[in-house]
């Protein structure tokens, strides 16, 4: 027994000094912008895929001076240069945002991702990143669309990363839409290790046992949940999107938001945050910019979250792993289905 309890303590003191090495690493010297000193990602984020490009600027523009403090962009989004615009245009100190911008799949390697986080850089109108992730964990081949670079690994990709923080070009690096396998294997090498992980998950996708591990000492990456609010958005209608019912008119979803005197969407939102997530909800109108942040006043108690958490679908409404021929999310609810529908966006 008294064997058992040390080799319980050894498994703790490891963990927690694979936690200190990890920080250690996480604040390496970086340089002038000072990013060795500690930031938070806010758990309220502008989400700016899909947005209009004659729409975004003022959406930025507007959210950051009304409240928020954090927008979630990335280069294939192919609007970056009016989101920095917006972020200009707001007059905000960049020191108060949190920018986000994300790695894609034809700039995995060496050349390319560091030209591509320049790039991004540069249209944003900043300085430096806050957090840079790997879009998918996927590679193509410079130049030849969606052909699949099987010389370029993750890890690869990976070192290639923790070279761009090295460099001072971005605070953190992070993954996004891995499955569990796959992020497995960038903690197993890492040395600059993933603060974050940005992936789909709602109501409708909870992956709430997903979530959790990621919560774990040995793991300790924050998740990011983009499409927050399940099929609202207009491009899963025609696709996945439509074997559920639309989540506004969910009629769990409408009486438990009346009974918080709240609209659906902020309780939905609410729900993301109280489990831990950080939601970027997507909006290009005031008044629903407006409407999402008032999910910060949203509570719910212990039975109302496990009440919830009897609605999950397990259904997802982004996987275009069918139209590149690769297998994504494959320990995760409702992985890739290569003979299946494509739901590529």
């Amino acid at each position: 027994m008294a064997f058992g309890r040390a080799l319980a303590a050894a498994a703790i003191v490891a963990a927690a000094l694979l936690v200190l090495l990890r920080t250690e690493y996480d604040y390496a010297s970086l340089g002038s912008f000072n990013l060795t000193k500690e930031k938070h990602i806010p758990q309220l984020g502008l989400g700016t895929w899909l947005s209009d490009r004659d729409e975004v600027a003022h959406a930025v523009e507007y959210a950051l001076g009304n409240g928020y403090d954090h927008i979630d962009a990335a280069l294939i989004y192919k609007n970056e240069d009016q989101t920095g615009k917006g972020i200009k245009d707001s007059g905000v100190d960049r020191s108060k945002i949190w920018v986000t911008s994300k790695l894609w799949n034809s700039d995995h390697r060496k050349s390319e991702a560091e030209a591509a986080i320049k790039k991004s850089i540069a249209d944003l109108g900043v300085d430096y990143l806050d957090l840079y992730l790997m879009h998918w964990p996927v590679a193509f081949v410079p130049g030849e669309g969606t052909r699949l670079d099987t010389d370029t690994s993750i890890v690869d990709t990976w070192r290639t990363m923790e070279d761009l923080v090295r460099k001072n070009y971005t605070r953190y690096i992070g993954i996004s839409n891995f499955a569990r396998a796959e992020v497995q294997a960038i903690l197993d090498v890492c040395n600059i290790c993933p603060y974050a992980h940005e992936f789909e998950t709602h109501p409708y996708l909870q992956q709430q046992d997903f979530v959790d591990w990621h919560r774990r000492a040995d793991v300790d990456i924050k998740v990011i949940a983009y499409s927050p609010l399940a099929n609202t958005n207009p491009t899963y209608r025609d696709k996945k999107g439509s074997l559920v019912d639309p989540i506004f008119k969910d009629p769990f979803w409408t009486k438990l938001a009346a009974a918080k005197n709240a609209t659906v969407p902020q309780a939905v939102l609410a729900w993301g945050m109280q489990r831990g997530t950080v939601v970027i909800p997507k909006s290009a109108h005031e008044k629903h910019i407006d409407e999402n942040r008032g999910a910060l006043e949203v509570q719910f108690s212990k039975g109302e979250m496990r009440d919830i958490a009897k609605q999950d679908k397990k259904v997802r409404m982004n996987d275009p792993g069918k139209s590149w021929g690769v297998k994504l999310f494959a320990d995760l609810d409702d992985p890739t289905d290569l003979d299946g529908e494509d739901t590529e966006l």
